[in-house]
């Protein structure tokens, strides 16, 4: 089967250099951990090494995820990534020790959980800032925080941001300095101290390199400048971090000179997914070789060949086409073709039981 090789060194690199980093700028981080899926040897490589501890907390969107983080080392600080769904809100108290929310009638019920399980447990309230994603919306932002202080289970600790992740608004000064300021609001209006002020994840990084990022925002959530080494601002390399903590391989199940057009009526009931028809030139035959992965394990379009001569030619369910342009020797059925995975393939895979994950 196709496989996923993966280098804690390097990814326990990439901490490091965040930590020196935000220590720099006086900044707290989390780190995001959901692209692992849950993968128990890494996640106990990355939590038991010194880099850890540099880091506010450690924060991931799947529940199951953060119980299997507190197995491993259950004095960690724990983050619920996103608004908890009530169906599920005891296991959130049980395991993470803060989390992201945006519903009254949710911190409420996390209040009552928290109360059977006679914990306290801490919230960083989401404002809408422009992304349309999860966020309280600015105008009632003050009624909603007056609301909350008086419930006696729930700390507030923080108020935060999403930026970058649907519709790509990026995490201008202008708009962080707007988050700023309703942290100032919140303060005078309540008397109440507001440890965090999050002002994004690693698509903000660049700006805090620039020392563009307001000084009242002083949490991060970084997860991909961790793994890959790159700011989504950009899609590229950030820093001197490494980009080659991940490597997908996928095995030559077969390899044969074929036509370069489809021979017969084209339908519309094919299921695979493949680049534009264009006629060509002559009817030279081009080496073709098919690869043990498919769309059920990873969008193609988020993987990229690490040899230039090798060309995405069509997809099915779990097998994959590639055209060998030149220099074709060394490829046959039996070997393998590299890829550099991005941040959602990584994820995608991770989180695939057909892909083989071997940690180096």
């Amino acid at each position: 089967m196709a496989y996923l090789k993966i280098y804690p060194s390097r990814i326990i690199h990439n901490i490091q250099k965040i930590n020196i980093l935000m220590e720099k700028h006086g900044k707290e981080w989390t780190l995001v951990t959901k692209v692992l899926g849950g993968h128990k040897k890494i996640l106990e490589k990355i939590i038991n090494s010194e880099a850890v501890l540099g880091t506010h907390s450690i924060g991931d969107s799947r529940v199951t995820n953060l119980k299997r983080i507190k197995s491993i080392n259950k004095d960690i600080v724990t983050m619920y990534l996103k608004p908890p769904a009530k169906s599920y809100l005891n296991s959130v108290v049980k395991y993470a020790d803060i989390s992201l929310n945006t519903e009254y009638s949710t911190i409420m019920l996390l209040n009552e959980e928290a109360k059977k399980n006679d914990k306290i447990h801490k919230i960083i309230i989401m404002i809408e800032m422009g992304e349309l994603r999860e966020g309280v919306v600015r105008e009632n932002f003050l009624d909603f925080y007056e609301k909350v202080f008086d419930l006696s289970n729930i700390e507030v600790i923080g108020l935060g941001t999403n930026l970058g992740c649907m519709f790509g608004i990026e995490p201008t000064y202008d708009k962080l300095i707007q988050l700023s300021l309703y942290e100032q609001l919140i303060e005078m209006r309540f008397n109440k101290n507001i440890d965090l002020v999050s002002g994004g994840s690693s698509i903000t990084l660049p700006l805090l390199k620039k020392g563009k990022l307001p000084k009242q925002v002083n949490h991060l959530r970084i997860g991909e400048a961790i793994f890959l080494g790159t700011t989504p601002l950009t899609n590229k390399k950030f820093s001197r971090l490494s980009t080659n903590s991940f490597e997908f391989i996928a095995n030559i199940v077969e390899m044969e000179k074929k036509e370069t057009v489809p021979d017969g009526v084209i339908g519309e009931g094919n299921v695979g997914h493949t680049e534009l028809l264009v006629e060509p030139d002559s009817i030279e035959l081009e080496h073709k070789a098919l690869v043990d992965y498919g769309v059920v394990d990873v969008d193609h379009n988020y993987l990229t060949p690490k040899d230039k001569n090798v060309e995405f030619l069509g997809t099915t369910s779990d097998l994959t086409v590639y055209s060998i342009t030149k220099n074709n020797k060394g490829y046959r059925t039996g070997k393998t073709i590299a890829f550099q995975p991005n941040y959602m393939a990584v994820a995608q895979l991770m989180n695939s039981k057909y892909i083989t994950k071997n940690v180096i």
